[in-house]
C-alpha cells in the first residue's frame, strides 16, 4: 500500500504488460517486488502493421516503516480497510507528509475531507513527529476557500463594525483562518469553545472578546 518518497533511486522499466515488466525490474534491482514500489508512467500503443502495447514503470525502494510509528499505524488501519487506498510519505524538516492515492481515494475526501483529516488526527496521536495528510491537492483548495471566505466576512466586519461568529473549524482549519484575517489592519481573530472543534470570532482589534 506505501509508495515511499521518490528520489534519485527511480529507474523505469518497459515492457508489454504490467507483469513482464515488474518481473524483469526484480531481475534488474535483484530484489523482489514486495521491496520497492512502482508507479505506471506510460501505457503507449505502437502501430507497426500490427497493434502493441508497452507499459512503462518507475521503481524506487521501500523506505522501512519501522523509523515511522505513523506509518507502522496506517498499514495496519489500512489492512483492516474495505477502500482500495494506496499512499506515498515524503519527509521535510520535521514534517512527515502522507498523499493518498488509490481507487477509492475519493472516499476520503467525502464531507468537506472528514476521513482525511480524521486519519490525520488519529496519525499525530501515535507519532512523534507533525503528520499532514493530503489527496488530489484537497489541502489546496480547502486553504483558498477558507482563505477567501474568512476574508470577505473581515472585510464586512470592519466595514459595519459587528463581530461575526463563524462555524466550528478543526484546529487545521482554524490556523487558515486566523492567520488570513489578521492580514486585514484591524481586525483579528478568537477562537470559542473548548476541545477540537471551536467556532471563530472575527471582531474589530479593540472590540472587547465576549
Amino acid at each position: 500500500m506505501q509508495k515511499d518518497e521518490k528520489n534519485s533511486r527511480t529507474q523505469e522499466f518497459k515492457g508489454r504488460n504490467l507483469e513482464d515488466v515488474i518481473s524483469h525490474a526484480e531481475h534488474i534491482l535483484k530484489m523482489p517486488r514486495t521491496q520497492f514500489n512502482y508507479e505506471i508512467v506510460a501505457e503507449k500503443t505502437k502501430l507497426f502493421g500490427i497493434r502493441t502495447k508497452e507499459i512503462v514503470i518507475r521503481t524506487w525502494p521501500k523506505m522501512p516503516s519501522d523509523e515511522y510509528p505513523a506509518v507502522q499505524f496506517l498499514e495496519k488501519l489500512l489492512s483492516l480497510s474495505p477502500f482500495e487506498i494506496d499512499y506515498y510519505i515524503t519527509k521535510k524538516n520535521d514534517m512527515l507528509y502522507i498523499i493518498f492515492e488509490g481507487k477509492d481515494k475519493s472516499l476520503l475526501l467525502h464531507k468537506d475531507g472528514a476521513l482525511l483529516l480524521a486519519i490525520q488526527h488519529l496519525l499525530n496521536k501515535v507519532s512523534p513527529q507533525k503528520v499532514q495528510t493530503d489527496c488530489d491537492f484537497f489541502k489546496k483548495r480547502k486553504e483558498r476557500q477558507l482563505i477567501e471566505q474568512a476574508q470577505q466576512i473581515a472585510r464586512e466586519v470592519l466595514e459595519s463594525g459587528k463581530n461575526e461568529i463563524l462555524d466550528y473549524f478543526n484546529p487545521y482549519e482554524r490556523r487558515i483562518i486566523h492567520i488570513a484575517v489578521n492580514q486585514i489592519p484591524g481586525i483579528t481573530t478568537t477562537s470559542i469553545g473548548e476541545g477540537f472543534l471551536k467556532r471563530v470570532k472575527i471582531h474589530p482589534e479593540k472590540a472587547e472578546v465576549e
